[in-house]
Formats: structure tokens, sequence, C-alpha cells
């Protein structure tokens, strides 16, 4: 019996139905399938009703090759999916789909009948919380966004909860991590020990914000960088300043200032109590805690708190909020672009509207991604030239220059893949194109974000067409211009990557069964280095060529070692399930931007990496096809 319920120490029906093929096997009642929730509050997924409802199915299948009950609509649309994973016959994932495509899931990690981890997946964000005790309540966040961590002080609001709150704030820990001065980190430990106080006197004073109050949207300016070496700091921090959550109560729209926002490895972390604004404050606005200084200098108009939005903004958020909501229900590809049109439309005239230079920061950005998304799905004729006029009244007003390459990077990043989706595209010709467009932004907006990644763009581009020592140069500024970037870390890989030719390489992490795995434990052996990913076609194509390989050489001092660059851990024991390999496979979180990913500067899968039995690299990027020839020369 394969029971779906789930213990959370919260009240969840609990639904027993056998998965065996038997007669005695009971037909599962996808009523009550449907009636199963998530265990968190704050999960937007489809929940059919009525006759719609009643057109759904539950059938046994096997999702990622582990068995499990999948509901689907009766156009064939997955609803939900419960799975056992590691066979004994008990549920232990549970996963919620919006427009088919899974939004959440609840984990029992350890097995024994109660969830531990909640994960927002896909269009449904990025939040990972960790349920220590298994009660129902996020203990702490694994993985968290400075958008989701605004939308959840709105809800910690709402409940009146402090320690819902107090899970977002930066804990002791992490504030010594962050490496800054003596004197800085006494004033963020005070600052952080009173935003608990003060949250807890807000939540119960304030009558702004009731049930009906939904969180809309994240204002912020671009985050900054508080280099190392600022008043004794011995690392780079990534902060925003004046963050503000907007709300909505009713149709009445109003600012929530959170202030400082710092970013912690995968999360986000508060560090200030958050303050609600209204019409009748002005000139209360925080100044910022790292950034004071230019902050104190601005002018007076501009130190002041964010004016009330205006009745004209208020209808221009509410038609966005509706309009996305009306999103959600699209289904087609023609109700698709309409969307878009319109969001764009509604975007544009919140640019003008905004009632202050970070509102309308805030807007722009959104418009130009949501331009650029639209050009390159092809949705959008008149896309480009939008964005081109977008950036030139930027530029004509003297706005930021961040702002402004922000901008054009989306232009030029739009227009590229636009030209590559022509029928008879000239390749060699829009390449030579892009990179030269790469180095004129360069040149123009040296010191944006952006500016990293067309650098690593322009390495990468000499490197794939052989340019090692160009890539090198392009791989190096990178380091020397944005050494706090993540682009840094990628880029210093690289480099050692193009360079490791003659040279030890070294190579240790966790094997996907739990064994620590070290390169120098293979020294005698010559060893294959496979860095790929179970969603990469490629990858798997060259598996089979590896197996064969391996097969071939399995008396000879021959090994293979794969580094799994997986998102999810869980795409690779499914792919592993159905796909046994004769090699071990290094895991660590993060994909193509794990530690694994960036020691190496791997950028594309798969990428292979030869080590001879002496530990040095003999090839630095080989592929599958010319793997045995390469054994025949270097196998003794």
């Amino acid at each position: 019996m394969l029971t779906l319920g789930l213990r959370t120490g919260v009240a969840v029906s609990w639904l027993a139905i056998a998965v065996s093929s038997s007669v005695a096997a009971k037909t599962p009642d996808v009523a009550q399938a449907l009636k199963l929730q998530p265990v968190q509050d704050s999960v937007t997924y489809d929940r059919p009703t009525g006759e719609q409802a009643e057109k759904c199915t539950l059938k046994p299948e096997k999702p990622g090759g582990k068995t499990g009950w999948v509901v689907r609509t009766d156009s064939g649309a997955v609803l939900r999916q419960f799975v056992d994973t590691n066979g004994d016959n008990v549920v232990d994932l549970w996963s919620y789909f919006r427009n088919g495509v899974e939004v959440y899931r609840d984990i029992d990690a350890n097995f024994n009948g109660k969830a531990d981890q909640y994960r927002w997946l896909n269009t449904g964000g990025t939040r990972w919380g960790i349920d220590k005790d298994e009660n129902g309540t996020i203990d702490l966040w694994k993985v968290i966004s400075a958008e989701e961590v605004s939308a959840e002080v709105v809800r910690a609001v709402k409940k009146r909860d402090t320690e819902r709150f107090k899970r977002l704030l930066l804990s002791e820990n992490e504030a010594k991590s962050l490496g800054v001065g003596a004197k800085k980190a006494t004033a963020l430990r005070k600052k952080v020990a009173d935003a608990s106080k003060a949250f807890d006197s807000l939540s119960r004073s304030q009558k702004s914000i009731n049930a009906q109050t939904k969180w809309v949207d994240f204002g912020a300016t671009q985050p900054g960088v508080v280099p190392a070496g600022t008043q004794g700091a011995t690392k780079d921090l990534l902060v925003y300043e004046n963050v503000v959550a907007m709300i909505d109560t009713a149709g009445k729209y109003e600012q929530i200032n959170l202030g400082t926002v710092v970013n912690v490895g995968r999360c986000w972390r508060l560090i200030d109590a958050p303050r609600i604004a209204d019409a009748r404050q002005t000139g209360q606005s925080r100044g910022g805690f790292f950034f004071q200084a230019s902050l104190a200098n601005r002018p007076p108009a501009q130190q002041s708190a964010a004016p009330a939005t205006n009745k004209k903004l208020q209808k221009l958020l509410a038609d966005l909020e509706k309009l996305d909501q009306q999103g959600t229900k699209a289904t087609t590809a023609a109700q698709h672009a309409s969307n878009s049109v319109q969001r764009i439309k509604l975007l544009e005239s919140l640019t003008q509207a905004a009632d202050s230079p970070e509102t309308r920061s805030n807007w722009v950005r959104q418009l130009a991604d949501t331009l650029s998304v639209a050009i390159q799905s092809g949705g959008d004729s008149t896309g480009l030239a939008r964005l081109g006029r977008l950036h030139a009244s930027l530029v004509k007003s003297r706005n930021s220059q961040e702002l402004a390459g922000y901008v054009k990077f989306r232009y030029l990043t739009a227009s590229y893949s636009r030209q590559l989706q022509a029928p008879k595209a000239d390749y060699a010709k829009i390449q030579s194109g892009w990179l030269k467009s790469l180095k004129q932004y360069i040149a123009n907006y040296p010191n944006t974000a952006d500016a990293a990644e067309a650098l690593l763009q322009l390495a990468f581009a000499e490197e794939h067409a052989g340019n090692g020592k160009a890539a090198a140069g392009w791989y190096a500024r990178i380091v020397s211009d944005f050494p706090g970037s993540r682009s840094a870390k990628k880029a210093t890989g690289a480099r050692r990557r193009l360079e490791s030719v003659g040279k030890p390489m070294t190579l240790r992490g966790t094997a996907i069964d739990g064994r620590e795995l070290d390169l120098s434990a293979y020294r005698g052996r010559v060893v294959l280095i496979h860095y790929w990913a179970s969603w990469s076609e490629p990858c798997q194509a060259d598996i089979k060529q590896l197996k064969n390989v391996m097969a071939k050489y399995a008396q000879a001092k021959f090994s293979i070692v794969g580094v799994s660059l997986d998102a999810n851990k869980q795409d690779l024991t499914t792919f592993l399930a159905s796909n046994r390999l004769a090699w071990p496979q290094i895991y660590e979180s993060g994909g193509l931007d794990s530690r694994l990913a960036n020691e190496m500067g791997v950028l594309t899968l798969p990428t292979m990496i030869l080590v001879g039995d002496d530990g040095r690299v003999l090839n630095r990027n080989l592929h599958a096809g010319q793997l045995d020839g390469a054994l025949k020369k270097h196998l003794r």
C-alpha cells in the first residue's frame, strides 16, 4: 500500500492507496487526493472544482522512474504528484502544479512520514525552507531571494507573527561570516536586536495591514557592493538599501519600508524592522546602513520618504495585478502574447507615473526585462524599437549610468537572439557583430554589473573559437575589474582551466552516495573528469559512449569521475535510478554556479578533462569521440 498522506503536526488527511496492479488493489479516490494541501500557506497552485474536478484522473505512474500517483486534468495536464522516492511504499514527496508546471513540493527527506523541507520551484519562486522539528513551521531558510523576503515580511505582519519575521533577520553566525569591520559589526548586531523588538511593537499597533492585504511588488534601486577594505571589511558584501514592499489592501496601495537587505550565500537577510509609509510621512526615510554617506549628500528632496502613490499610479498597479492574475489562466500562445503586449504598455505607463527615482528605476528594469523576453520569444515585432527608445530617453535625461547600461545590455541580447532566429541567418556575420557590440558596450558602460557579463560572453566566444590566449585575457579583466562579482569566480576558474594542461588538478567533493571523493586517491590511473547534467541531451548522448569506453578499458588503469551540475539533486537521483553508471558522481547544489563548476570555470556542458596517472592534466577540452584515441595514447 502506498500512503499518500502526510504527518506534519497539523491537520492533514490520510489517503492509503495500493500501488500494485493486483486485483485486490482499490481504485483511488481522486476527490480525496485533490483535498490534500501544501503544508505551507503561501502557495499558489491549481485547484479544480465542480465539473473540472470530476473529470480529473488519479493513476499510478512512474514520474522520474519512481513509483507514485499522478493527478491529471481531462486534457492530461498534471495537477499533483505523490511519489515514493525510496521504495518503501510510502509517499515522501508531494508536488503541486500550476499550469502544468511544478511550483511547490513538501519533502520527507528522512522518510519518517513527516515533512521536513518545503520548496517553491519554477514559476513558484526560489524559496527552500527547513523544518527541523517537523511541526509544519519553517525554522530556517536555505534559499530565499530579496523579493521573496519582502513578501514574507508582509505575511508576518498580517499574521502578527514575530517568529516568522525573526527567521528573515540576519543571524549571529551569518553576521560573523560577512567579514565587516569591528565597528560596523557592533552596529549591525544592535540593529538586528532592535529589529525584533520593533517588529513586535509594530505588529501589535498597526491597523493598515489586515487579512485582505496582498503583497504586490518589490522596490529597490540596483544592489550595490560594499568592497573589501571598507571600514575594515575583509570580504565584498552585496546589499540592497532602502528596500520597499508595495502592498494592496482593498484597492488602497501603500509601501512598507524594509531598510537594508544583505546577501548571505543563497539567502537575503533583513537587518531592519519594517515601517509602514503613508501620505503623512515625509522626511522619514532611513539613511542607508552601508551607503549612508552618499545618501546624506543627496539633495533634500531626494532624502524624503517616497510619497504616497497617486490615484493614477494606484489604478495602473491595480490593472497590472489584474493582468498578472489573467496571465496565470492563459493556455494558448496567442493568450500569452496578448498578455505580454498589455503588460508592456502598463509598464511603460508605470515608468512615467512613478513618484520617485527609485520606483521608476524598478519599473524601467521590469519593462526592459519584459521587452527582452518578448523579443527573444518572437512575440513582439516592435520590442527592439521600444527598447532602443527607452535607452535613448535614459541617455538624454542623463539618468543613472547603471540603469541606461541595464537597458542597453538587454537591447543587445534581444537583438542578437532575434538575428539568430532569422530563416537565412549568416551565423559568422552575426557572431562577429555580437562580439563587436559587446566590446563597445564595455567601453561605454565599464562599471555596470552587466559589463562583467559582457566580458564573460567575450571570453567564452574566444575560447569557443580556439583563441585561448585572448580568452584568458578577457577572463583576467573580469577578475581585476569585478573582483567581488559572481562572474569573477567563474572567470578565475575558467582561466585556471585554460592554463591547466601539464599542471596538477585538484578535485574534492561528496559523491551522491555520501562518500567523500578526492582525485588524489586515483594517482596511478588515467582519469576522465566528466562535468554534466541530466537535463542536457548532449550529456546523455556522451554517457552512452562513456559506458562503451569504460567497458572496453575495464581491465586497464582507467577511471571516470562524474561531476553533476544538476540544479536539483532529485533530478540527478531520478536519472541515475534509470541509468546505472559504473563510476561515482560528485554533487553539490548550485548547478552551473556551484563551487564544483566555478573551480574550473565550467560554462557549457558537457565539459571533459583528462588527467594522467601522475595527476596532471593531459587535455582540458576533450570530446567523447576523442576519448578512445586519447586512452590508446596515454594508457600504458
